[in-house]
């Protein structure tokens, strides 16, 4: 078993695959990359049990075989050359060896039967999309979901797929983002829920591309693939929360600001507000907006006044800027529409201008209670 392939492309592809990889896998044979050869072809694999990426790179080859090779030495080993051909031939004694131009390097693998095989998806549903709405649905929504292992629903992202079109969600029951395509639909509806982990990699590999992404999904599994690659990911189990319920539907106070002017405002109060509740209040009565933050224990205090567009009753509410600042950041718009109804309502912003036709953003903000003593 032999096969010759340029460096830089090899590594390249590997430090992707190796996204996947854990660093204390329960079995060792996860701690390699699977190498499957054909001829000029070879197939790389990595899995931590719950997420499979398999892809396939074009080099130069006659033989046939697979091994398992250790990934972190491999990546290790790949960094240190300058970009050239290297040859890697397979040898007895379950010894690999790597030729480059200025020498020889050995080292050991093992049995690529060992390594575990990717599910298969009988009776998948199937809808295509451009990389990057996918990448963008992913960095719109997986910002908000938790890291509460208590409660691994909101540990990741739903995809709600219809004919009406598809519906991405990510909360943690203090912050929801709900991010919709209303141009793209999809033949059988269903909902699932994506781990973060296989999304934060399909993320930055897919950001700005016009590649077609098919997703293929069923009751317990999900595969994306496009070009030359598929990711197999077991889905989270379980019901996500009504998210429905949470959004609240009366909203008579309408406030547009500039989004860069508010973010700056927030940005720089929340260095005086309490370590701990991370509070800052708005105060908005006919065309005045107040923003504050008070830090009681140190004696730090911070307000900006501005005139704003704004329709509806005086009022006070508090937010916490740490999740403001997220949501805010998240948007590309010139101007953003906060709809808030009550001070212990949640907060809804959107974009008021930037968005693709078919897009739609919304979030959501749960209000910190206010102290009336401050």
């Amino acid at each position: 078993m032999k096969f010759i392939v340029s460096s830089s492309y090899l590594l390249k592809k590997l430090q992707v695959f190796g996204g996947v990889i854990n660093s204390n896998n329960t079995m060792p044979i996860l701690d390699n990359f699977l190498f499957e050869l054909s001829t000029n072809s070879l197939t790389i694999s990595a899995s931590d049990l719950e997420t499979t990426v398999r892809g396939t790179l074009e080099v130069e080859s006659d033989s046939q075989g697979s091994i398992a090779v250790s990934a972190k030495l491999l990546i290790d080993i790949l960094k240190t050359f300058s970009e050239q051909p290297l040859t890697f031939l397979v040898k007895e004694n379950n010894v690999i060896e790597i030729s480059s131009t200025t020498g020889n390097y050995t080292l050991a693998y093992l049995d690529g039967e060992e390594f575990p095989r990717p599910v298969a998806l009988p009776e998948a549903s199937k809808v295509t999309m451009l990389g990057d709405v996918l990448a963008t649905a992913v960095q719109k929504t997986i910002f908000a979901a938790g890291n509460d292992d208590l409660r691994p629903t909101m540990s990741g992202i739903l995809f709600q797929f219809s004919e009406n079109g598809l519906t991405f969600v990510g909360t943690d029951a203090h912050k929801l983002v709900k991010y919709e395509r209303l141009d793209i639909k999809a033949n059988d509806a269903a909902d699932f829920i994506m781990p973060k982990k296989p999304l934060n990699i399909l993320k930055g590999i897919l950001a700005g591309s016009e590649t077609e992404v098919t997703v293929e999904y069923n009751e317990s599994n999900a595969k994306f693939s496009f070009d030359d690659m598929e990711f197999i990911c077991r889905l989270i189990d379980g019901k996500y929360p009504n998210y429905d319920a949470v959004i609240p539907k009366e909203n008579p106070n309408k406030l547009i600001l500039n989004r860069s002017q508010f973010y700056s405002s927030i940005n720089r109060l929340s260095l005086f507000s309490n370590k701990t509740t991370h509070q800052v209040r708005l105060k908005v009565a006919g065309s005045s907006l107040v923003i504050s933050a008070e830090d009681i224990d140190y004696s730090n205090k911070g307000e900006e006044r501005f005139t704003c567009n704004y329709q509806g009753d005086d009022l006070e509410i508090g937010f916490n800027s740490k999740f403001l600042k997220e949501m805010i950041n998240n948007l590309d718009s010139d101007e953003i529409l906060i709809e808030m109804s009550l001070p212990n309502r949640a907060g809804l912003i959107t974009p008021v201008d930037g968005l693709d036709e078919g897009e739609k953003v919304l979030m959501l903000a749960m209000p910190i209670m206010l102290n009336t003593n401050q």
